[in-house]
């Protein structure tokens, strides 16, 4: 039947997607997610190994004229664990609503930030996300601001140098802190850091020339980290350098690609960010406004120390001339925080950041993505709960497609009604291909069928699904997001297993025998939709007829519970849809008569 072969064409296009998907997403991330655990529990041998003797750190490279620091600097052991690392050198407290951490007197530098609202778990209970960490740790991670210049200035502020404060022990939104610095040429520094109740902080750096010669300094910015993510991101997400400078404009490089090529230097900008980003925490670098600077992304590899290699995102400003008893000021920022999406909008439309909203990876369908966000977002705000915002948003995308959707099922009821002509035209011209097709070309014609149709309600599903999935994948909203019951993270597979007995059974099963309850029930909602339209004659379609649903049921177990969902409840809408339509065109709903089919005894050759 022409109807059905259509339909068969997109099904078989839509697991060719999937099974695609699964090849190089799904199978991949659950090897990279065991790697992981293998990598932190050696980290942590490591760490403990550390703890029964002291480990020499990387001595600093002296910063030359125009340069930026490429090695640590700081501490010169490596301490078994974070606490001991923090405590080795003087800091002061930074406390917000929504960070708690401390900056480093030696050097000025973040490198210990916590963020209060995100754990590294679903357990309330877990340790809250370390976004920053001290440079003597392995996965050290830091953001800092200094000054680079000729050696004729004296020595200035960079990686080792020594901050003394006002007296003020914390930052907090309410109360900046205020550092200084006195060289040997008579240059006094002072630094003024603020924060706000997010993940934004502001550094103020006033240079007041008090010796008797012109000072020629750069002041440069740079974000490092000596780790990258234990689960390397996929192509569908961005993780690693990335910035927004110049005529370039957006500039992603993956950590890989920045271990091969060594090093990016785009052209010089006078507006822009910069910075590591991962899938859903960054730090990134906001230069000085108005004075051009040069951005450049990096990989070192070292010789020596506690580090073999170091990623790092930074900037050099033009240099800026004091004349004796003069002073300037600079101002940069730091963002370091979770990748919200009204806490990013918010920055790039208040700070006048240069397209800011660029560091949540929206994709090349980001007028697809979203808008799909956005509305899933507004319906949270309402109904209270993600996975309920996801059940309406299915509602209203089918409401948006229901004219369309409306003519395609009515088109397949049509398409029933003649079925009696179609196999007549076959019998008759079933030596002559070219006039079987002319004669049915105009019986289409005739009674305003579209022989296509069939292909519709399933294609149209293919974006928003992969919008879908894009939205609970990268955004930090979705992360650890509950439904109800089993399912307390939606953008993570359903825990549960028909093969364990939905953990009854206490087995460690493999990933391809994670068959939860919302994939079964996303396999029985096919199954019935597939079963509203005739069985195929033809014992080939027959078969794929019958075991597509177990196709698509194995094959979406792995995919975020939250789409598994939409599936589900999008093909419960399908079927009464569908059916209401039908009716309405007096074209026979085969449901039944297909079900009863499964289970009536078929008659043997002989009879």
């Amino acid at each position: 039947m022409e109807n059905n072969r259509n339909f068969f064409i997109t099904i078989a296009l839509s697991v060719l997607i999937l099974a695609l998907w699964q090849y190089f997403y799904v199978m991949p991330r659950s090897e990279m997610q065991r790697e992981a655990a293998r990598i932190e529990e050696q980290r942590v041998a490591e760490q403990k190994k550390a703890a029964q003797g002291t480990a020499p750190g990387a001595t600093e490279t002296p910063v030359q004229p125009g340069a930026i620091p490429s090695a640590p600097g700081g501490d010169a052991v490596t301490p078994a664990g974070r606490e001991q690392a923090i405590a080795s050198t003087k800091r002061v407290k930074i406390d917000t609503p929504s960070l708690e951490g401390s900056i480093n007197l030696t050097g000025a530098r973040l490198d210990d930030l916590r963020l209060k609202h995100y754990r590294e778990t679903v357990d309330k209970t877990s340790p809250e996300i370390a976004l920053l960490n001290p440079a003597s740790l392995p996965n050290g991670y830091f953001a800092e601001i200094g000054f680079s210049g000729t050696p004729d200035v004296g020595r200035l502020p960079g990686p080792d140098t020594v901050w003394q404060t006002d007296g003020n022990a914390t930052l907090t939104p309410a109360t900046p802190v205020t550092l200084t610095f006195t060289n040997d040429k008579g240059l006094v520094f002072k630094r003024t850091f603020s924060v706000d109740s997010q993940y934004m902080f502001t550094v103020s750096d006033t240079v007041q020339n008090g010796g008797s010669a012109p000072a020629t300094l750069s002041n440069y910015g740079r974000v490092t980290r000596f780790d990258k993510p234990a689960i390397a991101s996929t192509y569908v997400l961005h993780e690693g350098l990335i910035g927004v400078t110049g005529s370039e404009g957006l500039q992603e490089y993956k950590y890989s690609s920045v271990e091969s090529d060594k090093e990016y230097k785009p052209g010089k900008s006078s507006d822009g960010w910069l910075g590591i980003t991962d899938k859903y925490w960054a730090v990134t670098l906001v230069p000085p406004s108005g004075r051009e600077f040069q951005p450049k992304f990096s990989y070192f590899e070292f010789k020596s120390g506690p580090h073999p290699h170091s990623y790092q995102s930074d900037f050099l400003s033009d240099p800026v001339t004091i004349a004796p008893g003069q002073s300037t000021t600079v101002e940069s920022e730091i963002f370091a925080g979770a990748k919200e999406v009204s806490t990013i909008n918010a920055y790039e439309k208040d700070r006048h950041i240069r397209q800011f909203d660029l560091l949540i990876d929206w994709g090349w369908f980001y007028f697809i993505t979203k808008p799909m966000f956005w509305l899933i977002d507004t319906l949270y705000k309402f109904f209270g709960n993600f996975g309920l915002a996801i059940l309406a948003t299915t509602v209203i995308v089918k409401a948006l497609f229901f004219p369309l959707a409306n003519k395609s099922y009515a088109s397949m009821a049509n398409m029933k009604k003649v079925q009696p002509k179609m196999l007549e035209i076959r019998e008759k011209y079933a030596d002559d291909k070219m006039k079987q097709q002319q004669a049915m070309m105009e019986l289409y014609k005739t009674e305003k069928i579209n022989p296509l149709a069939g292909c519709w309600p399933v294609a149209l599903q293919i974006p928003v699904f992969f919008s879908l999935y894009k939205v609970l994948y990268i955004t930090i909203e979705m992360r650890h997001a509950p439904f109800f019951g089993w399912i307390q993270d939606l953008a993570a597979p359903d825990p549960t297993s028909i093969f364990n007995l939905f953990g009854l059974i206490p087995i460690t099963l493999p990933h391809m025998l994670m068959i939860g309850v919302w994939p079964l029930i996303m396999g029985v909602t096919m199954f019935l939709q597939m079963r509203m339209n005739p069985t195929p004659p033809d014992p080939t379609q027959a078969a794929i007829f019958t075991w597509m649903p177990v196709i698509f049921t194995f094959m979406m177990a792995g995919f975020p519970a939250g789409l598994v969902i939409y599936w589900a409840w999008n093909n419960t809408l399908s079927i009464l849809q569908q059916g209401v339509i039908m009716k309405r065109q007096g074209a026979k709903i085969e449901l039944w008569d297909n079900l009863v089919a499964l289970f009536r005894k078929k008659p043997s050759p002989a009879e």
